[in-house]
């Protein structure tokens, strides 16, 4: 059972990937934080919670816009890892796009920007306004990388997914039970 899973900030990525992890007992993987281990080495001072939206992280994202080859490392890496595993879950915003396999079932998460600001806000500990602002400057410049290096559009290019949700109006939990039923269904199919 592979799982694979894209979303913009604030749509509850790592909430769905662990939950998904710890009910179907697989091995959990972040394309985030594979991003953060590459930003350590290159001596970025990286902590857990709100990291991308700080200055030090966008900063980091400013980098990688000029230094394509850190995004496409991070990337093989992604990938091979899942070409590996007979079950995995991974949250990445370019894997579900570049991993061909039929063996996937391939989830993108999507919300109004306001509430996601709302969340990542609530998440990281800074105002809203602040939020609308970090989140803004990733996203475009995210899409500035994926656009250059593989030609496609994150949340807007929706052609990959299986499965496309709107956390926007939804709890965790019913964001979870409509995924995991996707999923059992998904792979029930197939068999």
């Amino acid at each position: 059972m592979k799982i694979l899973v894209s979303g913009l900030a604030g749509t509850g990525k790592t909430t769905l990937c662990r939950r998904l992890a710890s009910e179907f007992e697989l091995e959990y993987y972040s394309g985030g934080d594979a991003l953060k281990e590459v930003a350590s080495r290159l001596g970025y001072k990286v902590s857990q919670v709100g990291w991308w939206e700080s200055e030090e992280g966008l900063r980091f994202l400013r980098e990688r816009r000029e230094r394509l080859e850190l995004d496409r490392e991070v990337d093989r890496h992604l990938l091979m890892k899942v070409k590996a595993a007979s079950s995995i879950v991974v949250d990445g915003w370019a894997l579900p796009y570049l991993y061909d396999g039929k063996d996937a079932v391939k989830v993108f998460l999507k919300g109004e920007l306001e509430v996601r600001a709302e969340r990542v806000a609530r998440r990281d500990g800074i105002t809203v306004s602040e939020a609308l602002e970090a989140i803004r400057r990733k996203e475009e410049m995210t899409r500035e990388i994926y656009r250059e290096l593989y030609g496609f559009t994150i949340g807007r290019d929706l052609e990959p997914f299986n499965l496309v949700v709107d956390t926007s109006r939804l709890t965790a939990d019913q964001v979870f039970y409509i995924v995991k039923s996707y999923i059992q269904y998904f792979f029930e199919r197939d068999s």
